[in-house]
């Protein structure tokens, strides 16, 4: 939560490597003493700190903790790797989706937002499908997507672009039947493959050659 993400229990539960329960009992504690904020999305409720003074204390407490012994490599983790990049109902999402939907933004090919979460806002719910936002795909757009081998009935720049807001990422990742395609394509090309923990998504060489050039990648 230090880089400011509101995140569930059970997410944190996973990071931290201790059960739900001395995740919940931990949460409730610091809720009581005015460390953490609390959001309800739906049916899930996600744990945020409750200011940025509260990140320097617990910064300033793991200084003086003791160090732990390292007994496995983190990046390797499912947590890690559904965070780098997954499918979500057919289409991309984590770092990955939502790399290419703001790159696909800052290029000029998608208009109607920023691809940002604003929970100030109050418009779309973390980890659902977004509507507060009305993306459309430019003349530029639809022209870059045909050069990737896209179907023309996708490339109709009046239709909206369905986003959902990423879970790990809380930013807009593309959704619907363009992310689809373009999922799908990246996988026919070759350039990202199923990874080994379950709906995680691993980039290849090849990918990554084409890729940086519209994320940051690489």
């Amino acid at each position: 939560m230090a880089d400011g993400r509101a995140l569930p229990a059970g997410r944190l539960a996973q990071e931290a490597g201790v059960a739900a329960s001395t995740t919940s009992s931990h949460l409730a504690h610091l809720l009581s003493h005015g460390l953490l904020t609390v959001e309800e999305h739906g049916r899930h409720r996600y744990y945020r700190l409750a200011t940025p003074h509260v990140e320097g204390v617990l910064e300033a407490l793991a200084r003086l903790a003791p160090q732990r012994p390292i007994n496995s490599l983190r990046a390797h983790t499912r947590a890690h790797a559904l965070r780098a990049a997954r499918t979500c109902y057919g289409h991309l999402a984590g770092q990955l989706g939502v790399s290419i939907f703001h790159g696909m933004i800052a290029r000029g090919w998608v208009s109607g937002g920023d691809g940002r979460h604003h929970p100030e806002e109050g418009i779309d719910r973390l980890s659902a499908s977004g509507t507060g936002h009305h993306y459309r795909l430019s003349d530029a757009g639809a022209a870059a997507l045909a050069d990737w081998g896209l179907s023309t009935p996708l490339l109709a720049t009046d239709t909206p672009l369905r986003y959902c807001v990423d879970w790990t990422e809380q930013a807009h990742h593309l959704a619907g039947p363009h992310g689809a395609a373009l999922a799908n394509h990246l996988f026919e090309r070759g350039w990202v493959t199923r990874g080994k923990a379950p709906r995680s998504v691993t980039i290849t060489e090849a990918g990554r050659a084409h890729l940086e050039r519209l994320t940051r990648l690489g």
